[in-house]
């Protein structure tokens, strides 16, 4: 028997074009309660990163794909295929690495691999959505001679820090794809951001000896955590004037439109100066994941919508009010495939007054006495509205703290 076990050293969440560093530990155990104990072989181990695709057939028109299945292992068989068995598609994958060839371990002994390689930033963010999810995984295949193959899932999150990135479907992969050879774009990644020359001015250790090429992809996590904050940073006064067919209802207010992931959005609304009274008002932090028009299972089908969050109040006789709404770090931030579309938005609710808002007076036995009490039938009317809103990732060290992903994974073969 050996134990395999996997651990991402930083968290299983990754900007796109960040190195992904995995130790991978392999070890004959020694059991206390054992008599004798033997060596134990294995034939060789390798790792590769892959992005799988699934798609809701019941909202998603995909061409068919001639990929051959992996679904059954040969007793003999010695191919490294990571997504066997997995459901859906795989869009994405990094070369296959070698870990060892024939590796013996004693009982007791253990032996540990390092394994490294650049997330690429041609793929989609890792998004489970209503019509389809794009879901990373580090898989482990290992093997002893004249066994099946054994394999070590190690799911993990990617954020995208920007652009837009498109995939060719499925068909990708079948001979006869005729998909345009534009339909392959990729993000503009944080690979090939160029490093300012003057190191004097750029962050650096002077205890550390580094080469170049480790200085750069430790900086990258920090430079992406510098243009999020300046992108997000940006502040100037946005006012909306909320009328209906009626009149002016009031103003909000909000002083920026663009996001991180774990951010509050928070709005102000000024019902001073309206000419209709505003009873109820309701916001909800949603997003909007539409497939393109070419992939969609039935004309004209409907967008899915996603509540993250939600404020409702009563507003009659206020004046001014205001919300906060929490982006849970959990969430996928804005993107765009050539499959799928996902957007952030606030959609607001009003409910206002069809009549005067007037209180009735109603007095009590004595002749000083007075109760307010308010009317017991009113007409109303209700409208809706959508602010587009942009949500960008966070620094991926953060979103690993609420990530429904181990950084540790084990299995015995």
């Amino acid at each position: 028997m050996i134990e395999v076990v996997a651990k991402l050293g930083r968290g299983p969440v990754f900007l796109a074009g960040e190195v992904l560093e995995c130790v991978i530990t392999f070890t004959n155990p020694l059991s206390a309660s054992s008599t004798s104990a033997s060596s134990e072989m294995l034939a060789w181990a390798s790792a590769q990163i892959h992005c799988q695709f699934h798609a809701s057939e019941n909202r998603v028109a995909l061409p068919p794909s001639d990929g051959s299945k992996h679904d059954v292992q040969a007793e003999n068989e010695t191919v490294f295929v990571p997504n066997r068995g997995e459901r859906g598609q795989c869009i994405l994958s990094t070369p296959p690495k070698i870990l060892f060839c024939d590796l013996r371990l004693d009982p007791g002994e253990s032996k540990s691999y390092s394994y490294c390689e650049t997330l690429p930033v041609d793929g989609p963010p890792s998004f489970r959505g209503q019509s389809v999810k794009y879901v990373y995984k580090l898989t482990i295949g290992c093997q002893r001679v004249n066994s099946p193959i054994k394999l070590l899932r190690v799911p993990f999150r990617v954020l995208v820090l920007h652009g837009k990135a498109t995939h060719c479907p499925p068909c990708t992969d079948s001979p006869g794809c005729t998909c345009p050879a534009d339909a392959l774009t990729s993000f503009p990644g944080l690979k090939d951001y160029q490093f300012p020359q003057d190191e004097a001015v750029a962050p650096s250790n002077p205890f550390l000896e580094e080469e170049e090429g480790l200085k750069k992809d430790s900086r990258l996590a920090d430079l992406a955590t510098e243009l999020l904050m300046v992108a997000t940073s940006r502040r100037s006064l946005h006012l909306y004037n909320i009328s209906n067919t009626r009149g002016k209802v009031g103003t909000f207010c909000i002083f920026k439109t663009v996001y991180k992931i774990g951010e509050d959005v928070i709005g102000t609304f000024n019902f001073s100066e309206g000419d209709i009274p505003c009873l109820q008002f309701s916001v909800s932090l949603q997003t909007e994941e539409s497939i393109q028009e070419e992939f969609q299972r039935r004309r004209g089908q409907p967008v899915s919508f996603t509540v993250h969050a939600r404020h409702q109040e009563s507003c009659l006789h206020t004046a001014q009010s205001s919300f906060s709404l929490p982006i849970p770090l959990s969430s996928t931030p804005g993107f765009t495939t050539n499959i799928v579309s996902l957007k952030w938005r606030l959609h607001f609710e009003f409910v206002t007054s069809g009549e005067s808002a007037g209180t009735c007076l109603v007095r009590g036995s004595q002749s000083e006495a007075v109760t307010w009490t308010g009317v017991e039938q009113m007409e109303v009317d209700t409208f809706s509205w959508d602010l587009p809103i942009k949500v960008l990732p966070t620094n991926p060290i953060l979103a690993s703290y609420v990530s429904q992903f181990s950084s540790t994974n084990s299995i015995t073969i």
